[in-house]
């Protein structure tokens, strides 16, 4: 060994076994203030104390090794560096590398007896803490007879003292209740004074009590002889022995924790594993095995897949006539759920029981593999521990140390919330255990690159270019950047809504011209024109977007930025303005159902998925590039009203992103058609017409379902019923499918066989239906024309005889066309 290397391996094993030493201590503290409360009172010698934290300290080393490796290191190259010792040794033409090979050595030397010490050591600390603390815990506390109240301390004994001299020991006011017979207060001693004492290996306490009397009564009934004889004997001195047990701290055989996996090295993990293992798999073949033979389903092989010729006798035979009565059939069908419940309940036992053998599994998996993380860790922090020493060149306690801390502190975090979820089962084992590895490896290949290249790890400069640049896009485009809004209904405000409380410079507001409506002719604003008013926006209502005056004002906002959504079609002239461009939110995924009611037309067409989708306007309708698409599931019974409500929210966050990606110079259009997927049709969204809204019975019952969910709650799908020539409309805006089985029952509840589409099927008082081409449609709320909406069932209590209606036919709701 060189001259140099003796230099350096002397600099780094000083310290390390110094740090190593303080490290056990501050932790060897923390571990007996853990468990302080189960010490105290104890009477336990200061040999099993300290036998009790020497195993503790022991347990301690998997934290204090990696931690002293990583302030030792740093604190060697620091001091090196600090004394111009490490730049000398660089002027001499050695590089930092062949600095750090002595220290590297150094390191896996510690990494290899980390891994021993896990493997040997602490298996055993382990196993003696466990059983010290279950000797101590069962070791009872010091007998300690407090003044005035009465003291149950001692096993069979209750004792009452009123006064207590520290110094001569003696007791004044003294009573003994004797309750070893269990015959309760039948035995009493009160003395006028008395002192204790209290046998050397604690297995008898003696009382000598002093000028006092004995109280017993025998506490013997008869049947006919109910009198008590009470027994009074007077003294002057009396010893009382009183035997103990459990006083006394008795060191048992420490085998009984053999069995924990924190106590077993390597070997012993690995023949748990093996045997665990296999129990789990005779157990899961011997309960499928019963399970498969068991009599308590009558058709097991049914339950076999891989059957080919299954049985043909079925699981519930449909012969009406099975049974001779009803009292016969509830006896079988409870018959049968009592089978299927004890099959339920073997498979829950055995459930149970390989979760059990699971998450021990897992255990006894992390416990291996954390005796080679250990060691693993001991290497990662000397390459994250030397190059901070190198660069920062600091090698007291000062901020290399707390930087090294932080990123022990780091690495300790991470290391409990792997384990944690390798011990649920959320993670595999491998990757709980090492999971702050591969957090931490990356950050000291990165630190011993940048020591090895003489780098500074930050550049003060590039830290302030950067926040002059930052602060630069903040305060000049964000605040700058001058947007105009378009839009007009109730969904266009979210979007708006959230572009003022992101703090985006929303200069003004487009929307439709005020019109009036209703009986009085009362003039209606639109929701995003309440809504700028409410927040000071200004506000264009043009009657036509290529009015010269309406062009002029709206240049005069000096826009670099429109955001369109729910308004009309733009002419070029409009949206050729802006410098940022025009882009548009859309209600619906694109290139599908492009056109001015996508929402209502994804619902009637059934589908399971829509969503919002951002782009540049251009001359077409709906075309231009694409820049970010949401999804959005439709679920089974969502109305249009119910999707309407949940893209709002989605396409509020979207068109924000937008914003702010257009901002930043950072979007990417992509054409339409690179979005459709091999030959699938594209479905348009035309205006919805009253021909659409009216149902025709003709239709399947899931199409005509799909309808009205897609019409509610505007402008909802309607029918037309008709008595002695006079019509009355009926919108329905909830329904329910009757198919199947369900159908048929209605039909014999109306008594008939068969129905024409459109036939009205009602009991008069729960439920009024449709028929259709393969079923019915329940509605379940409607409106009457003139009247409110409502449940059918109080539509009902109004509407007399609604079988004696027809209903008239509207026209077909497919949709034919498509886009090429």
């Amino acid at each position: 060994m060189k001259r140099l290397d003796r230099f350096i391996v002397k600099s780094f094993v000083g310290p390390f076994f110094a740090i190593l030493f303080v490290v056990v201590f501050i932790l060897v503290m923390q571990f007996l203030w853990l468990y302080i409360d189960e010490l105290v009172g104890k009477g336990l010698s200061m040999k099993v104390i300290l036998e009790f934290l020497a195993w503790g300290s022991a347990t301690m080393l998997p934290l204090s090794l990696p931690l002293a490796t990583l302030l030792a290191s740093m604190m060697t190259l620091g001091s090196l560096g600090e004394n111009n010792e490490l730049l000398a040794i660089k002027a001499a033409g050695i590089s930092l590398q062949r600095v750090l090979i002595p220290l590297g050595i150094c390191c896996a030397v510690i990494s290899i007896g980390a891994f021993f010490v896990s493997n040997d050591l602490i298996p055993v600390a382990y196993n003696k803490i466990y059983t010290l603390r279950d000797d101590i815990g069962k070791t009872k506390d010091e007998i300690k007879i407090p003044t005035g109240t009465f003291y149950n301390g001692i096993e069979g004994y209750i004792l009452r003292v009123n006064e207590h001299n520290d110094k001569t020991g003696i007791m004044n006011g003294v009573m003994v209740y004797n309750h070893t017979k269990n015959k309760g207060n039948t035995s009493l001693t009160i003395a006028d004074s008395a002192m204790m004492k209290m046998s050397k290996d604690k297995t008898y306490l003696t009382f000598i009590l002093y000028n006092g009397t004995n109280y017993e009564e025998t506490n013997n009934k008869k049947y006919r002889d109910t009198t008590l004889q009470l027994q009074k004997i007077d003294f002057l001195k009396q010893e009382m022995v009183i035997p103990l047990k459990n006083y006394a701290f008795q060191k048992s055989d420490s085998s009984r924790f053999d069995d924990q996996v924190k106590s077993m090295n390597l070997k012993q993990l690995q023949h748990s594993q093996d045997s665990i293992g296999t129990l789990d798999s005779t157990e899961k073949e011997e309960n499928l095995t019963n399970i498969r033979k068991s009599r308590t389903l009558r058709y097991n092989a049914q339950l076999d897949t891989s059957t080919r010729h299954l049985p043909t006798t079925p699981f519930v035979q449909a012969d009406g006539n099975r049974w001779d009565s009803i009292k016969d059939e509830l006896a079988a069908l409870e018959k049968a759920k009592k089978n299927a419940e004890e099959i339920q309940t073997s498979l829950e036992s055995f459930g149970r029981y390989r979760y059990y053998h699971n998450y021990t599994l897992r255990l006894i998996d992390i416990e291996i593999l954390k005796k080679f993380a250990l060691s693993i860790a001991c290497l990662i922090f000397f390459f994250i521990g030397a190059p901070l020493g190198a660069i920062i060149r600091k090698g007291g306690l000062g901020v290399s140390a707390i930087i090294s801390v932080l990123f022990f502190v780091a690495y300790w975090v991470i290391d409990i919330s792997g384990t944690k979820l390798a011990k649920d089962g959320a993670v595999g084992p491998f990757a709980g255990v090492f999971f702050s590895s591969y957090v931490l490896l990356p950050t000291g290949l990165f630190l011993s690159w940048k020591a090895i290249n003489d780098s500074a790890i930050f550049s003060t400069d590039t830290i302030k270019n950067t926040f002059k640049k930052v602060k630069a896009k903040i305060m000049g485009l964000f605040k700058k950047t001058r947007i105009v809004y378009m839009g007009t209904p109730e969904f266009a405000v979210a979007p708006l809504d959230e572009l003022i409380k992101n703090g985006y410079n929303v200069v003004g507001v487009v929307t439709v011209a005020d019109k009036a409506s209703g009986r009085g002719l009362k003039i209606n604003e639109s929701a995003v024109k309440k809504y700028a008013v409410e927040h000071n926006i200004p506000v264009l209502q043009p009657v036509s977007l290529k009015d010269p005056e309406f062009l002029d004002a709206l240049k005069a906002w000096k826009p670099d930025l429109f955001a369109v959504v729910a308004f009309r079609m733009l002419p070029k002239v409009v949206w050729e303005i802006p410098k940022l461009g025009t882009f548009n939110l859309h209600a619906a995924l694109l290139p599908q159902y492009r056109g001015a009611a996508p929402i209502n037309w994804a619902v009637i067409n059934g589908e399971k998925t829509t969503g919002v989708t951002t782009f540049m306007i251009d001359e077409g309708m709906d075309t231009g590039g694409i820049m970010y698409r949401y999804d959005c599931r439709i679920e089974p019974e969502d109305t249009a009203g119910d999707v309407h409500d949940k893209l709002m929210e989605i396409g509020a966050k979207l068109v924000v992103n937008t914003v702010e990606a257009i901002i930043d110079r950072n979007v990417e259009l992509r054409v339409q058609k690179s979005f459709i997927q091999g030959s699938e049709i594209l479905h348009p969204a035309p205006k919805l017409t009253r021909e659409l809204c009216h149902i025709d019975w003709d239709g399947k019952t899931k199409n005509i379902h799909n309808l009205i969910r897609g019409l509610s709650p505007y402008p909802a799908a309607f029918t037309e019923l008709v008595k002695d020539e006079k019509v009355l409309q009926l919108k329905i805006y909830k329904s329910v499918k009757v198919t199947g089985e369900e159908y048929k029952e209605m039909l014999e509840q109306n008594a008939l066989e068969a129905t024409d589409p459109g036939t009205v099927l009602s009991d008069g008082k729960n439920y009024l239906a449709f028929s259709t081409a393969d079923g019915a449609i329940s509605v379940t709320e409607i409106q009457l024309a003139g009247k409110k909406k409502m449940a059918v069932k109080d539509f009902l209590i109004g509407f007399r005889e609604p079988h004696t209606y027809t209903t008239t036919k509207g026209t077909s709701s497919k949709i034919t066309g498509q886009y090429a």
